[in-house]
C-alpha cells in the first residue's frame, strides 16, 4: 500500500476541497493518506469541514497569504510587507514539514498548491517524488487564453507558481475542458478534483441566487446591491470566523458561515452562483448545470474568469453587481454534459499519473 502526504494550500476553500476529494480517490484505489499539513495565516483556522471530511491526521503551519484592502481587493504591496518579518517563522514551517515527512516517510508527496511545498523540496530535497496539483499550472500551457491587460500580473503569478513547484516531477494542471499535454513543461492536463458529495447530489432550481464570498469585506457590495433589489432571495457564505452559522438579515437575505456540505447542497438547488472567480467553485456549479457569475479579485482569478467565459460557464463582473447576472441568464446554455463527461474521465488519469511517479 503506497502511503502519500499533503501539502495544502489553505487560503480560501479550493485546494482544500481539492485535497478531499483526492483523498476520496486514492482511498478508493488502495492508497494511505498518512497526513496532511495545511499552510496558511495562523489567525485563520482550517475550516471544520476540512477536518470531518480529510480523515487523516491534520496540522496546520504558518505560510504566506495573500493580505487584501478594505475594499477586499488583493494589495500585493501590503503582500510583501506584511510578511517581510515572519520569515524565521515561515523557516519554523519547513522544519515542521521536513519532521513530518522523516515520520511518516510518504512514497508520494502531493503538493495542492503549497509555496512553502516548493521551498521544502528545493532546499531540503528528499528523495520522496512530489507531484504538484493546481489550475494555476494551465497558464505555463501555451493554449491558455489570458486576459489582455496585466503583463506584469502575468509574471509574477507565473512565477509563484514556479516557486511552490521546485524540482517537482509532474505538474497537474486542473482544466476545465481537455488540452493537450506538454511534457517538454511537465504540464499534464487534468479534470478537476470534485468531492464525490458533488457527483451524488439531485439539482433543482428554486428561486435564490447563491453567493460565495472569500473575504468579509465584499459583503458590503452584496449589501448595497441586495437594498436595492430587495426582491431578489440572497444566501450568502462567507469566510468570516465568528460569524454565527446562520443569520437572517431579512426576509431575501441570509448569511451563512463557511460550511462545505452545506455549501454544496444549497448549490444543488439555487438558480445561480456569484462568487469571487476561484476554479473549484465554478466547476461545481458546472457540474449541477447552474451559471456562475464571477467577481475576480486579482489577477489569478482574472485568468478564471476569462476561462469561464471561454467555455460558457457564465459571466464576468468588476463588482458585485448582480444585475449583470439577472441579464444574462435568459441567454445561458447549460454547459454540465460536457464538463461532466470530462470529470468521468479524470479518475483514471489521476491514477495514471500518480503510478508513472510513486
Amino acid at each position: 500500500m503506497k502511503k502519500v502526504l499533503f501539502l495544502v494550500q489553505g487560503e480560501g476553500r479550493g485546494h482544500l476541497t481539492q485535497a478531499i476529494s483526492m483523498s476520496q480517490t486514492l482511498r478508493e484505489a488502495g492508497y494511505q493518506l498518512v497526513a496532511v499539513l495545511v499552510g496558511g495565516n495562523a489567525e485563520r483556522p482550517i475550516p471544520s469541514f476540512f477536518y470531518d471530511q480529510i480523515h487523516a491526521p491534520t496540522e496546520a503551519f504558518s505560510s504566506p497569504n495573500l493580505v487584501f484592502n478594505a475594499e477586499g481587493k488583493v494589495d500585493f504591496k501590503k503582500t510583501v510587507t506584511h510578511h517581510l518579518p515572519n520569515i524565521l517563522r515561515f523557516g519554523k514551517s519547513l522544519q515542521q514539514i521536513n519532521k513530518a515527512v522523516k515520520h511518516y516517510q510518504p512514497d508520494l508527496i502531493l503538493n495542492f498548491y503549497e509555496i512553502l511545498g516548493g521551498f521544502y523540496n528545493w532546499l531540503y530535497r528528499p528523495s520522496i517524488p512530489m507531484i504538484c496539483v493546481g489550475h494555476q499550472y494551465l497558464f505555463f500551457h501555451s493554449e491558455f487564453q489570458f486576459p489582455q491587460k496585466g503583463r506584469i500580473d502575468r509574471f509574477l503569478v507565473n512565477f509563484n507558481s514556479r516557486l511552490t513547484a521546485l524540482r517537482a516531477k509532474r505538474l497537474l494542471a486542473l482544466s476545465f475542458d481537455a488540452l493537450s499535454d506538454q511534457p517538454a513543461k511537465q504540464v499534464y492536463v487534468v479534470s478537476p478534483l470534485l468531492r464525490h458529495d458533488v457527483h451524488s447530489l439531485a439539482p433543482s432550481q428554486k428561486e435564490y441566487i447563491l453567493v460565495y464570498l472569500n473575504h468579509p469585506a465584499l459583503y458590503a457590495q452584496i449589501l448595497q446591491w441586495h437594498q436595492q433589489h430587495p426582491e431578489v432571495a440572497l444566501h450568502c457564505f462567507w469566510s468570516k470566523p465568528e460569524a454565527p452559522s446562520e443569520e437572517k438579515i431579512d426576509n431575501t437575505l441570509t448569511l451563512h458561515r463557511l460550511d462545505g456540505t452545506k455549501f454544496l447542497e444549497m448549490m444543488s438547488g439555487c438558480k445561480a452562483l456569484v462568487t469571487t472567480a476561484g476554479f473549484e467553485s465554478v466547476c461545481e456549479a458546472m457540474y449541477l448545470d447552474k451559471p456562475v457569475m464571477v467577481v475576480p479579485i486579482h489577477y489569478e482569478q482574472a485568468c478564471n474568469a476569462a476561462d469561464t467565459e471561454r467555455v460558457g460557464a457564465g459571466v464576468a463582473a468588476k463588482q458585485f453587481d448582480l444585475s449583470i447576472l439577472m441579464n444574462y441568464l435568459p441567454q445561458h446554455q447549460p454547459v454540465g454534459e460536457n464538463f461532466r463527461q470530462w470529470c468521468r474521465e479524470g479518475t483514471k488519469q489521476w491514477l495514471m499519473h500518480l503510478e508513472s511517479v510513486a
